[in-house]
């Protein structure tokens, strides 16, 4: 699997939304709700399967190829926001996972799927 570069994917849809003059309805407000309806899409995809099925969607082509365009269209939108707001995912991502290591220590998060809030002593 190749390594996702995220310039090359933000500069494509970005030409692809000037060709078309839509970045004047590409606000940080419209973006995120567009966000929101592609993830609830791919929730959509998996909503009815057991769990098995779940993990082996790969299995099965029309489930796969809408899964992988869902994600992809998640993917735009979410680098779209971060263009727009000047933040740098790789940082980002970075500096939450420093904070998720501390609020999910390994000796209280080992084999428990409990959120943080329940290691608080």
């Amino acid at each position: 699997m190749e390594r996702i570069n995220s310039k090359d994917i933000r500069d494509l849809h970005k030409k692809f939304s000037d060709e078309r003059n839509w970045d004047q309805f590409h606000s940080v407000k419209n973006l995120t709700m567009a966000l929101s309806v592609e993830t609830s899409e791919l929730v959509e995809i998996f909503q009815w399967l057991t769990e098995k099925e779940s993990n082996q969607i790969s299995k099965n082509s029309k489930q796969y190829l809408q899964t992988k365009d869902e994600l992809a269209d998640i993917l735009i939108y979410l680098l779209r926001i971060a263009d727009k707001l000047d933040i740098d995912l790789n940082e980002a991502c970075f500096d939450k996972m420093k904070k998720n290591a501390e609020k999910y220590p390994i000796a209280k998060a080992m084999n428990n799927s409990s959120k943080y809030t329940d290691f608080i002593d």
